[in-house]
């Protein structure tokens, strides 16, 4: 496994690794910048971990921000629950309102996610309005526009995975083979080859693959129960409005969803920026860094 020494020596930024106990559950997280400044939590989407924000930190920590990322639950170093009920909805926004509540003064803080660690922010910002203090999302659907969206064949075609990741060892199987070949394949084009082998390692802790499987095998169960068809499945979303003021960045050339996600936001969102960014993939952090990195810094230092 790629030591955080060694990760950490690739971020210009002074950072430092704890576990830290929320929600019953151990979650390791890196934390950047001054104590006293205002907190930013990052959250990373599957199959990634807290080094998806290698390239925002150091501009985070340059800013005056204090940096807060975490291994989601079930991934690289944080515990990894056993279990599918272990990874609800309900229970990811309650580990980001205990990140939240232990490194922020104020008790809010600015929340910012990518791939599903968007989806979770997204609830976050909408079941939690007190812990929000700005919002920012990257390639990760309001889950209403979702529910609109999912009615359309364009992406039902790319959300095929999701149903394929309801089938019990097999998806594990195919992306932990060849030392998890199939998870460094998601990642071409957006960095090198070399680079992937982290993500990879980070993937084939044990437990890990499950784990992080069980975020979209939770999330279809649970809809089993609402309202909106997504094949044999439904989506569980509350209500959509979010108060907090928003940004939304979205890379044109994203392969899972569709650009009309980033359209129409403005029903459940007062306060919304877009920023359309072409030529950038779902990895629109690690693709257009410092395009997404201007529109962050833009929107968190708004007073």
């Amino acid at each position: 496994m790629s030591s955080f020494e060694t990760l950490a020596a690739n971020v210009d930024a002074d950072l430092e690794r704890e576990d830290v106990a929320v929600n019953g559950v151990r979650l390791s997280v890196v934390t950047a910048g001054p104590e006293d400044g205002d907190v930013v939590v990052l959250l990373h989407g599957f199959p990634e971990f807290w080094y998806s924000w290698r390239e925002q930190i150091p501009e985070l920590v340059d800013a005056g921000f204090r940096v807060v990322v975490p291994d989601m639950r079930g991934y690289n170093e944080s515990e990894k629950p056993r279990g599918i009920d272990a990874y609800r909805v309900d229970r990811l926004v309650e580990d980001v309102v205990g990140l939240v509540e232990h490194y922020s003064s104020t008790g809010s803080a600015h929340v910012v996610g990518h791939d599903w660690g968007g989806a979770v922010a997204w609830s976050v910002a909408i079941r939690r309005p007190d812990v929000v203090d700005r919002l920012a999302i990257l390639d990760a659907p309001h889950p209403e526009r979702f529910r609109e969206l999912l009615r359309t064949p364009a992406q039902l075609r790319r959300s095929w995975y999701m149903l394929a990741f309801q089938l019990p060892w097999l998806p594990e199987f195919g992306l932990t083979r060849e030392d998890a070949q199939a998870v460094g394949r998601l990642f071409a084009g957006s960095m090198p080859r070399e680079e992937t082998r982290h993500y990879r390692e980070a993937f084939l802790q044990p437990g890990a693959a499950t784990a992080t499987v069980n975020y979209y095998r939770s999330f279809v169960r649970e809809g089993a129960r609402d309202e909106l068809p997504l094949s044999s499945a439904r989506i569980p979303m509350p209500e959509g409005r979010v108060d907090a003021p928003t940004l939304v960045c979205w890379g044109l050339d994203d392969e899972a969803l569709v650009p009309a996600n980033a359209d129409g936001l403005g029903e459940w969102i007062p306060d919304l920026t877009v920023e359309r960014i072409p030529d950038a993939s779902h990895w629109v952090q690690l693709d257009a860094a410092d395009r997404v990195n201007d529109a962050l810094l833009a929107h968190l230092q708004t007073a």
